[in-house]
């Protein structure tokens, strides 16, 4: 079995069931934790609507929220999501501004890594960051059936 993720008459992504049933789950929390709501739509006789609108406002808070961020743990944990999302995000034919992103945060830094040994760090090189999570989301995207 499968399920559809939708955007109009398009269908973005059709993931296994349980493929699905994780991202779904991912996207809650990544909507509490941004406090956005994603514009994915629930999941509705195995298919979930995406509105545009919204879900470019939220792939626009996530590349933000990942990008303010040198917190290994916190990197771990959003990447691979983040990798996924962008994926819908280029199918949803939403452009990111890689070199907004790829500038240094204008926004205080969140979730600094401290080391005792190192102290604090800042985030990665905004070339870096971005080349290495467009690398993932290639890699992602062909694996991501539609």
């Amino acid at each position: 079995m499968s399920q559809y993720f939708d955007l109009g008459d398009e269908t973005l992504w059709n993931p296994s069931n349980g493929a699905s049933l994780m991202f779904q789950r991912q996207v809650a929390v990544f909507e509490a934790e941004l406090e956005l709501p994603s514009g994915i739509g629930p999941m509705e006789n195995d298919e979930c609507r995406i509105s545009p609108g919204t879900f470019e406002t939220f792939v626009e808070a996530l590349l933000e929220e990942h990008r303010r961020t040198s917190h290994t743990i916190w990197l771990a944990l959003s990447e691979g999501f983040t990798a996924t999302v962008l994926v819908l995000a280029e199918r949803a034919g939403i452009t990111v501004d890689w070199a907004r992103y790829g500038a240094t945060p204008e926004a205080p830094f969140e979730d600094v890594q401290v080391s005792t040994v190192t102290g604090m760090s800042a985030p990665a090189d905004g070339g870096a960051w971005a080349a290495g999570l467009r690398e993932k989301a290639r890699q992602l995207g062909r694996h991501m059936p539609r």
